[in-house]
């Protein structure tokens, strides 16, 4: 099991909060037990093997947010993902009476996966203050405006992370 918990070294500091350092197993059970959780995904996942791990998540019944040019990557493997411009995205997350992308709600857990770590860490730093959404992140980095983040990673023990957290989230019906 990867331990995804280390090397939580920050670059630059944005406040006293820093994510709460994440295993997968605790991803997998807070992904299950999330009554509308979302990925949001950034064009990082289409380096790396990350889409085959996005679509994973897909068919366990994860809405996607798709920003920036990942939507190439959905629409390529006919996979439903809605696209948005992850500020935009931040902005009606926002909004409690937001319907959601689908139309039936707002989401209570956001998961960011392939995004630029000063770009992302930007927009969670908005929600870490003003919006009372769950926010993890699973990317190869730490995030560390994130509510939980995995630790700085190499790619192959990030991809091992992510297939153990796909194998470990209950499918929801």
């Amino acid at each position: 099991m990867i331990d995804t918990t280390k090397n939580t070294r920050m670059y630059t500091t944005f406040g006293i909060k820093s994510a709460t350092p994440l295993k997968t197993g605790v991803a997998a059970k807070l992904i299950s037990k999330a009554k509308r959780p979302l990925l949001i995904v950034g064009a990082g996942i289409l380096e790396d093997e990350l889409l085959k791990r996005a679509l994973s998540m897909s068919v366990l019944g994860i809405p996607i947010a798709a920003t920036g040019d990942s939507l190439k990557g959905f629409v390529e493997a006919e996979v439903d993902a809605s696209y948005v411009n992850l500020h935009s995205i931040a902005q009606f997350m926002a909004d409690p009476d937001w319907p959601g992308l689908d139309g039936c709600g707002s989401y209570d857990l956001a998961i960011f996966l392939g995004h630029k770590k000063y770009y992302v860490n930007q927009v969670l730093s908005g929600f870490k203050n003003f919006i009372p959404i769950k926010t993890m992140a699973i990317d190869r980095h730490y995030i560390q405006n994130a509510n939980m983040s995995f630790g700085n990673l190499s790619v192959k023990d990030h991809l091992q992370a992510l297939d153990e957290l796909i194998e470990s989230i209950e499918v929801k019906e």
